[in-house]
């Protein structure tokens, strides 16, 4: 298999040229006018920043893209699926209002936003998978998987679970459903707080293995028995007394998330952008961020994600750790940035198992833009 090529183009912007002068140009050399847009609904998937992260991507950048979509004849909208934990992105409401809280909106976007998986998080596609370890369906977003073509659009960072967050993790965590989240991180089933419990009887209207139950105490309890672990539950929750376990290792983990990818990518046209930047420890659903752990180094472009990922890899470990980050503070015992700020993380699975499976190459030609 010969390398892919990933295009990069630094942060450095001469008087006279901008930044998202040069992304357009990234894109551009990379190949996005190769696609055919022509009346085609386009899924561009981002994170919208939890409030309170100030690491996540601004809305600019997404401009960007949108505006390269419309010019050559698609049909962007902004896209995300709603989160499994709780916090300010669980429900489509919420997860709207925190996106314009951060600046999204179609007038600084050039596009409209759609919050994939529906209301509660229970608008799905369930998507076969073959050649896959450890799934043989993945539970995505509808409106990801209604789209004729995706791109990513990635912050790229640290992560605690998982090592870093790139293409892979965006797209493979970020357009599962609140089912597909629940199904990449646990290997358990949901529990119920007590205190929170309301006994409403809502989620036991919605499991579809009758598992639930109300007891004498008004409180629900779940057979985990029955309890296929699909997590609609949690969705559907409006008192937040229903979580799940985060008990998948970080090696299965990222094997999950590599063919939750898998699903999203295949058979159509994908295009994959990465901005190294802020390169926060953490990931930006935390409602705050450390300070970047190494200097801004640039932006990346690729039709495949996981030559992507390893080129952005590379060129963070090769990067200078901020003497006055975690980075900077750290013992350095690996030689490598990601494994020195979460020890008990394997990056390297992520992209080995994607790989594995099919959806690109760790090998890449780096193909600098001026």
């Amino acid at each position: 298999m010969s390398a892919s090529k990933v295009y990069f183009t630094d942060m450095r912007c001469p008087v006279g040229t901008g930044l998202l002068d040069k992304l357009k140009k990234l894109i551009e050399k990379a190949g996005i006018d190769s696609i055919d847009m022509d009346n085609k609904f386009v899924a561009i998937k981002i994170h919208f920043g939890e409030p309170g992260n100030l690491s996540f991507l601004r809305p600019n950048f997404a401009k960007v893209v949108a505006d390269k979509v419309t010019s050559l004849g698609g049909r962007p909208f902004l896209t995300d699926c709603n989160t499994l934990y709780v916090g300010r992105r669980k429900h489509a409401l919420e997860h709207l209002a925190a996106a314009q809280e951060n600046g999204f909106s179609p007038l600084s976007t050039g596009c409209q936003m759609i919050i994939a998986d529906g209301l509660k998080g229970t608008d799905e596609m369930e998507v076969p998978l073959e050649g896959c370890d450890h799934f043989q369906s993945a539970f995505i977003g509808r409106a990801i998987m209604d789209a004729d073509i995706f791109i990513s659009l990635t912050h790229f960072k640290g992560h605690e679970l998982t090592g870093f967050g790139g293409a892979i993790k965006n797209i493979g965590m970020g357009c599962g459903s609140r089912a597909g989240k629940m199904a990449m991180h646990s290997i358990g089933k949901p529990s119920i707080d007590p205190e929170k419990c309301r006994g409403c009887k809502t989620c036991t209207h919605y499991c579809a293995q009758s598992a639930i139950s109300i007891g004498d105490d008004h409180k629900a309890r779940i057979d985990h028995d029955l309890c296929a672990g699909c997590g609609r539950c949690i969705g559907v929750c409006n008192f937040d007394a229903i979580s799940n376990a985060f008990d998948a290792e970080s090696v299965i983990l990222n094997e999950r998330m590599a063919e939750y990818t898998k699903a999203v990518i295949q058979g159509r046209p994908h295009f994959h952008v990465s901005i190294v930047n802020q390169v926060s420890p953490y990931c930006d659903c935390h409602a705050e961020n450390d300070a970047a752990v190494v200097p801004d180094i640039g932006m990346f472009a690729s039709f495949d994600p996981v030559a992507l990922d390893h080129a952005c890899i590379d060129a963070v470990n090769a990067a200078p750790a901020i003497s006055t980050s975690v980075l900077g503070q750290c013992a350095h015992e690996h030689n490598d940035h990601f494994t020195d700020i979460h020890p008990s993380t394997n990056w390297r699975s992520q992209i080995e198992h994607a790989q594995k499976i099919g959806i690109g190459n760790m090998d890449y030609e780096l193909v600098t833009v001026k």
